[in-house]
């Protein structure tokens, strides 16, 4: 959304409504996150079997959908993901993409290192099985391939975000081929995720981050926000292409951007309904 169409926006009067039970859910959803990772995942990270998921996994979903709920989300699924273990391949939108997609699935993350550094975030992070990299690392980016050939080998799903970081504007960037490497080496399909925002049906491409915005500043005016769906559609896995890596990234990319939709003109986008 264009800031000058913000600005020309009328005046959101239930913003502070929301601020006002909103802020006590989510600290005391943040507590009992806390006591989730203590309690379950530090015994319970097991992976799928006949389809079923382990007692973490849907620990996680629930309170990934509970957060969501909290932020005025509505998860909604659409299209089934594939059994474990799978990589997923998703678009980067917004922070909150990696609890849009666990409200549906649970899966390992590959995340920026910075997030292990945040106070309890990177603490819950590396709890639920999130695989750090620091970029602009080659060593890093490395490393993070073996332990997602690992975890892929050993049954668990991955999930990264191909464009290797949030865009603007509802701009789909290039997808990395590299990553696509962990897949081949593990034998496991590759399955496109597309996330989305929208409300009334129409896509909103105001969730991410505005250029210039800071973390917090963007974490409260979503937090103030009118109720939107957060859509997950989960696509037809991409065919496995040993000598053409980035004929699979360009697949994934393709399928996931005709499920976004057109990006929808900046007027109007993020207003609330």
């Amino acid at each position: 959304m264009n800031p000058d169409a913000a600005s020309q926006a009328p005046p959101d009067r239930m913003r502070p409504w929301r601020y006002l039970w909103r802020i006590p859910l989510l600290v005391l959803h943040v507590l009992f996150g806390v006591l989730i990772c203590a309690a379950v995942l530090s015994w319970s990270q097991g992976v799928m079997k006949d389809g079923r998921e382990p007692f973490g996994h849907r620990t996680i979903r629930l309170w990934s959908t509970w957060l969501l709920r909290i932020f005025g989300f509505r998860s909604r699924r659409f299209g089934k993901p594939l059994a474990d273990p799978v990589l997923f391949v998703a678009n980067h939108t917004s922070w909150l993409d990696i609890e849009v997609l666990h409200s549906q699935r649970a899966a390992c993350f590959v995340a920026k290192a910075e997030i292990a550094g945040w106070p309890l975030v990177g603490w819950m992070a590396a709890r639920g099985g999130t695989i750090f990299h620091r970029r602009g690392s080659n060593h890093s980016l490395a490393s993070v391939m073996q332990v997602m050939v690992e975890r892929l080998r050993g049954g668990r799903s991955v999930a990264v975000f191909p464009e290797g970081g949030s865009g603007y504007n509802g701009v789909l960037r290039v997808f990395h081929a590299r990553i696509f490497q962990a897949a081949l080496d593990a034998e496991v399909p590759v399955q496109p995720v597309a996330l989305r925002f929208a409300r009334n049906g129409q896509r909103v491409i105001d969730v991410g981050f505005r250029e210039g915005e800071s973390f917090m500043g963007n974490f409260l005016r979503i937090l103030g926000e009118a109720p939107l769906d957060a859509e997950v559609h989960f696509l037809e896995p991409v065919p496995a292409s040993p000598d053409a890596r980035r004929r699979m990234a360009e697949a994934s990319r393709a399928r996931i951007e005709q499920s976004l939709g057109p990006v929808p003109a900046a007027a109007g986008a993020g207003e609330p309904a």
